[in-house]
């Protein structure tokens, strides 16, 4: 049985089953479009807080934007209402999005503090009521992203997965370790695999995928995609890597210089989609990803983060593409 196909979540088809995960901050429509370029089948936006959308927050509403390039997309929202996230799920589904991901598993302490993420997982009734409303309330498919469990010995991946199902989720990505962990240690396969005994729908599998073999690990725990996030950063050509490798294709390695091209066409991208100021100082949160293993990166790096127009941007980066 090949590892790479299509993904079918509820009546939509993704080209492919190896799929970018939300990542706060990192994952808007410019890195979105470069994913997409780098083979993802399926890319998630960073979450949108239901309920700053029902406050209308203009940051909030920037958030929804979807651009034309940037399909298939799923949009990612949270929240502890389930009226609240069924309205937020609307708006998604009216800026175009293809699927709605419900988030019930971040462990960030300021969305547990609102009874959202994975505070969610503590109730998993409130999960079920949450996933029926948004279910109920658009067209598009609906989705579950949460954890295999909130400590190391209590696995809840069965458990959540037979809710989401029987709530109308048409899919359930499960981040394959413990809320505690956060994105530190090894995934747990056997729990991420008992989920996958028991699921009816898709299960994919999330959590410190950065290479061909790890997505292997995960496609035989029985899971039918793998989401990555942190790995794309800085590799967005990561999907096509591991697409090749897991079906005996050639994947020549991306050189350094062309990663610093890479690199610049996303800055240039996040100015125009951002403006100048905002586009190159959300740059900086990723360089480090984007450098790693270049000569002198770390004085690179340096002169980066000081750096505040996208001509200075230019200048900077040009040194790496010739050295490296």
């Amino acid at each position: 049985m090949p590892y790479i196909k299509q993904l079918k979540i509820g009546d939509f088809i993704c080209p492919s089953n190896l799929v970018l995960a939300p990542m706060a901050g990192i994952t808007d429509t410019p890195f979105r479009i470069l994913c997409l370029k780098g083979g993802a089948g399926l890319v998630c936006a960073e979450m949108v807080s239901a309920s700053a959308l029902k406050f209308d927050s203009p940051k909030s509403i920037k958030m929804l934007q979807v651009d034309k390039a940037e399909h298939p997309l799923s949009m990612q929202v949270f929240g502890g209402d389930a009226q609240t996230i069924a309205e937020a799920c609307k708006r998604a589904e009216a800026q175009g999005a293809d699927i709605i991901d419900i988030n019930a598993g971040c462990p960030v302490k300021k969305v547990n503090k609102a009874g959202a993420g994975c505070v969610l997982m503590k109730t998993p009734e409130k999960i079920a009521e949450i996933l029926k409303a948004a279910v109920k309330s658009v067209k598009i498919p609906v989705t579950l992203k949460t954890r295999v469990s909130l400590n190391r010995t209590e696995n809840l991946a069965p458990l959540l997965t037979k809710i989401a199902q029987d709530s109308g989720a048409a899919a359930i990505t499960l981040h394959a370790r413990a809320a505690a962990d956060v994105h530190s240690g090894p995934p747990n396969l056997a729990f991420l695999e008992s989920a996958c005994r028991v699921a009816q729908i898709p299960v994919i599998a999330n959590g410190g995928v950065i290479n061909a073999q790890d997505a292997k690990n995960m496609f035989e725990t029985g899971a039918q995609a793998v989401m990555i996030g942190r790995g794309a950063i800085g590799n967005p050509f990561i999907f096509t890597e591991i697409s090749s490798i897991l079906s005996s294709r050639p994947f020549g390695k991306i050189a350094n210089a062309e990663k610093a091209l890479m690199f610049l066409t996303l800055i240039e991208e996040n100015v125009k989609f951002y403006g100048e100021r905002t586009g190159i100082s959300r740059s900086k949160k990723t360089v480090g990803y984007w450098l790693n293993g270049f000569t002198n990166a770390a004085a690179v790096r340096e002169q980066f983060v000081r750096c505040e127009t996208l001509a200075q941007a230019r200048e900077i980066l040009s040194v790496v593409t010739k050295e490296n």
